[in-house]
């Protein structure tokens, strides 16, 4: 009996260490900085582009989801997303702005596939060096180090503006929908997907709600989700907008990727030993975040938004709520 439950305490012993070492190392958001600093840290290691590829995204598995191999996903999000956003109908030469291009995966698709002339930003340095990296020469793609809360590109500089899963590390949600679309060009269109909550305006966070979506803000240096229904508000509210934001929800198409993205450390155990015991433990400590992910996404908490709007013909209209809704974009809640 004393073996037994020895044998029970050890286990136990080292997941209540694990877990309070988890919640010890939390990266919480401090400012642009400290986002730059993670993206730098996982591109100059190479454990994420190992397991995730050249993609830094989720993966699309169709509705209702088939199987598919986890990078491949990857590249079908990106030709869905092209379609959804109607810019496979675009001739060769349009300019596309990649924001938050990670190592661009997309961006080199996006003008291998499509002729597009894109310019990825990205605010990692190491991000961007790998990323010209994998770029062939041949391709019109260009990439720099930007910030797309305060973008250096004049306004109307751009055919199409694109992003995908950058907006939840943006500390003001309303400044950033107006980058985005400042310097689409009249007539313009952009297309974003991204990680969003509930809006809790609607339905108010539960009890156990509240903590996971700590963990999700706090632990990937997170200051706040949008809702797909306050997000689609801020564009409007930006008074650029040509008619009604649209909007979809790809939870179902996106749900796979994240246990998906566990099951690569399983099926590829090359990489646990190639990274050496440091690159196991960093592995291995995002197991719970994207767990809860998957239970934040599964269970409604969390919803995969994409947003299509096309910049109007003339000026931006102020808005009457833009100032409400300004004033809201740093919380939770939009």
């Amino acid at each position: 009996m004393n073996l037994f439950l020895l044998a029970l305490a050890i286990p136990l012993a080292i997941l209540t260490i694990g877990i309070a070492l988890y919640l010890a190392t939390a990266r919480p958001y401090q400012s642009s900085d400290s986002v730059a600093t993670s993206y730098d840290e996982w591109t100059e290691d190479g454990i994420l582009e190992f397991y995730w590829g050249e993609h830094i995204h989720l993966g699309y598995y169709g509705s209702p989801p088939q199987q598919r191999d986890f990078l491949t996903a990857k590249a079908d999000f990106v030709h869905e997303m092209v379609r959804w956003g109607g810019l496979d109908g675009l001739p060769a030469g349009t300019t596309v702005l990649d924001v938050g291009c990670g190592i661009g995966g997309s961006s080199r698709i996006l003008g291998r596939d499509y002729g597009f002339a894109v310019t990825g930003i990205t605010i990692s340095p190491g991000q961007v060096q790998r990323a010209q990296q994998l770029t062939p020469p041949e391709l019109n793609v260009r990439f720099q180090v930007d910030d797309a809360m305060a973008l250096s590109f004049p306004d109307a500089s751009f055919d199409v503006v694109w992003s995908i899963e950058a907006g939840p590390h943006m500390p003001d949600k309303a400044v950033f929908a107006r980058e985005l679309m400042r310097v689409l060009k009249p007539g313009g269109v952009l297309v974003v997907a991204d990680w969003n909550q509930r809006d809790d305006r609607q339905i108010p966070l539960n009890y156990w709600e509240k903590p996971v979506m700590q963990q999700l803000l706090d632990q990937w240096s997170h200051p706040a989700f949008s809702s797909i229904e306050g997000f689609s508000e801020l564009l409007a509210a930006t008074g650029f907008v040509e008619g009604n934001v649209t909007t979809a929800d790809w939870t179902e198409q996106t749900l796979p990727s994240w246990l998906d993205s566990i099951w690569q450390g399983i099926a590829r155990p090359k990489g646990l030993v190639s990274f050496g015991a440091a690159g196991f433990i960093k592995s291995l400590r995002e197991v719970p975040t994207i767990l809860l992910m998957r239970l934040a996404f599964g269970a409604g908490l969390c919803r995969f938004g994409m947003f299509r709007a096309q910049r109007s013909q003339t000026g931006a209209q102020e808005s009457p709520a833009s100032e409400q809704l300004t004033a809201g974009s740093r919380t939770v809640r939009v």
